[in-house]
């Protein structure tokens, strides 16, 4: 059996972008303790200053099969490529046969066009016969990843 596991990035603006990923992902906020109604309410519950309250933001998956995906506040910006990168699964790309790369290609490019409209940049495109192909996009706080 194996482990569980989060996705974890750090961030500037846990918050900001965490609604990003949402979008990317199609998951929601991660849904207030029990016993409360919000977040807000919970964090006045537990005297969290306004001031500190972007220093961590989670997501879930609504289905509630893929990994819980953690924002935490850091000082320093990005600085490097990334090492590790999520792939996006665009939707009606899952699944395209390598030899209907253009359609695949057309359902990354249609999925990428709505992360740039939620603050993503286009870095570059692939259309690689023995690779497949698939969109390299930056997030808002320039952290790489594709959408397949």
């Amino acid at each position: 059996m194996g482990h569980g596991f989060q996705v974890t990035f750090d961030a500037g603006s846990p918050r900001a972008l965490g609604a990003f990923w949402a979008v990317a992902l199609g998951y929601v906020e991660e849904p207030p303790p029990p016993g409360f109604d919000s977040w807000e309410a919970a964090l006045d519950a537990w005297g969290v200053d306004p001031g500190d309250r972007d220093v961590a933001y989670a997501l879930v998956d609504p289905e509630g099969t893929g990994p819980r995906v953690y924002f935490q506040r850091v000082p320093e910006g990005k600085t490097a490529k990334n090492r590790v990168h999520l792939d996006v699964t665009s939707p009606g790309g899952a699944g395209v046969d390598r030899e209907d790369r253009p359609a695949k290609l057309a359902a990354a490019r249609e999925h990428a066009r709505t992360l740039v409209a939620a603050g993503a940049t286009v870095l570059r495109e692939f259309d690689d016969p023995r690779e497949g192909a698939w969109v390299v996009l930056a997030d808002p706080e320039g952290n790489e990843f594709c959408v397949v």
